[in-house]
């Protein structure tokens, strides 16, 4: 993954849940490519915050 791809929001978002963080740094490529593609379509706070929560979920 290259860091430049990361959306700053799902970054900090990914940063307040741990377990998450974890989740998606233990995903192949070609699943942190789809996630990031889901994050850069989240417009709010509170909605990338429940998408990261979702991450763990799955």
């Amino acid at each position: 993954m290259i860091n430049k791809d990361l959306p700053l929001g799902f970054g900090m978002a990914l940063a307040q849940h741990p377990e998450a963080m974890k989740k998606f740094s233990d995903m192949s490529d070609s699943e942190q490519e789809k996630i990031l593609s889901q994050a850069h379509n989240v417009k709010s706070k509170q909605e990338m915050q429940q998408f990261v929560s979702n991450l763990t979920k799955n």
